[in-house]
């Protein structure tokens, strides 16, 4: 089983958005039991909060299910638990350097990447915490997470 772990900020909009959206589209390429999806924060801000709700909108706009869930906070252990770490932006690779140390980061069993660069591009998740925008940080994550599925469903 392939087990992957989306990263943001709080955990409370762009990484719960993937871990929904790759959830939902694991389900529709019949492949539910290959992977096993999470999402964590860097952050100790949202610890316990739910999804925020422009972010359930867009999901639910999308026909994306979801269900209630309490943010939390990635831990060392996940770097062993989990085969990719996958981070919204830029600053979640930093705040866990500062966090773990960049040691665990490149010795750990997972292999940690920027989400848009399974999609082809090197940029961030558009965050929609400071812009508003939820469309397109949910297309972001979308493109990357069939990107992400295509890649490894073989």
């Amino acid at each position: 089983m392939t087990k992957i772990l989306f990263i943001c900020h709080g955990n409370i909009c762009r990484s719960p958005m993937a871990e929904f959206v790759m959830r939902h589209l694991c389900q529709e390429a019949g492949a539910n039991d290959r992977f096993e999806i999470a999402s964590a924060a860097v952050s100790t801000e949202e610890i316990g909060n739910d999804i925020y709700p422009p972010a359930k909108r867009v999901l639910t706009a999308h026909g994306i299910p979801f269900s209630h869930r309490g943010a939390h906070q990635i831990t060392k252990a996940d770097f062993d638990t989990y085969d990719y770490i996958v981070c919204a932006d830029r600053s979640n690779i930093r705040i866990m350097e500062y966090h773990f140390g960049r040691s665990v980061l490149d010795n750990s069993h997972a292999q940690v990447s920027m989400m848009m660069e399974w999609a082809g591009q090197s940029r961030d998740v558009s965050d929609p915490w400071y812009t508003g925008d939820f469309e397109t940080a949910f297309q972001d994550i979308y493109t990357s997470c069939k990107a992400i599925l295509n890649a490894l469903k073989n």
